[in-house]
């Protein structure tokens, strides 16, 4: 417990040689959906690998840095590439910057990513805002001794995406005249995509999208007492029934295609923050 505290400890102090900035949120970009970063008045951008304690990302499409500045008139802090179950990371480290980002001052934590469609009315390039998630990671980031300054022993994961955060991305998706589906995210650790049979028994558990991340960042979010905003882009569909194969390369372009939509949501969304 105590390691943890002094690992954070050390990693804002780092990160304020940089900037004194005070974020109110906290921005975790995914794949393929890095575009966002570009509007934000950079105040400082530092490479993962200059901070103690942080993993460095092993996914070719994440760039790697701790960018703070303001983004639409709001003080936020972004991760301009994630950390995933599959690269080998332990859920702690995975969630760390979640806990850096709340000790720096975030009081929200708005986070995206790439997923599979499940759910047949959806289509590829949709943006899904997530209203609640499935952890079948095999793993859980609060695992061990609890460490209380950070948070209670049993958080409540009623509402683990916060509902007025969730209503103003959906009311602001339709003044922009972006349309938006909302649904359940469940998080596979992955690096494979999933099965025909894995895909037929995700939607039979009621999940819409399916992924490799978000779960356990949300999960030390809400046990750090941050709000949350999740927000999905599917980049394939996962019908069982009419299943075809997939590669990275598709996925991201997707996805790159579809992130206009979320930057301008997003955007918004920071902007009304």
């Amino acid at each position: 417990m105590n390691n943890l505290r002094s690992q954070i400890d050390e990693t804002v102090a780092a990160i304020r040689e940089h900037s004194a900035l005070t974020p109110k949120a906290g921005i975790i970009l995914g794949s393929g959906l890095g575009a966002l970063a570009d509007k934000i008045e950079v105040e400082a951008s530092i490479s993962y690998e200059d901070l103690p304690h942080f993993p460095v990302s092993t996914v070719e499409s994440h760039h790697g840095k701790l960018l703070l500045g303001r983004l639409n008139g709001t003080l936020v802090v972004a991760m301009q590439g994630r950390f995933h179950y599959y690269e080998g990371h332990t859920m702690q480290q995975i969630t760390f910057p979640v806990r850096v980002m709340s000790a720096l001052g975030a009081s929200i934590l708005v986070i995206s990513n790439a997923c599979g469609g499940l759910n047949p009315q959806f289509e590829s390039g949709d943006v899904m805002v997530i209203t609640d998630h499935i952890n079948l990671l095999g793993d859980n980031p609060l695992i061990g001794p609890n460490d209380d300054t950070l948070g209670v022993r049993f958080p409540d994961m009623s509402a683990p995406y916060t509902p007025r955060l969730s209503d103003l991305a959906v009311s602001v998706a339709l003044e922009k005249k972006v349309p938006v589906q909302k649904g359940v995210y469940v998080a596979f650790a992955g690096p494979n995509l999933e099965t025909a049979a894995e895909y037929r028994f995700l939607r039979a558990i009621g999940a819409d999208v399916v992924g490799m991340s978000t779960v356990p960042e949300v999960i030390v979010a809400v046990h750090g007492g941050m709000e949350v905003l999740g927000l999905s882009v599917v980049t394939d569909m996962g019908l069982p029934d009419a299943l075809e194969a997939v590669d990275f390369e598709r996925i991201i372009a997707t996805a790159n295609r579809a992130e206009p939509k979320l930057t301008t949501i997003m955007c918004e969304v920071i902007r009304q923050l």
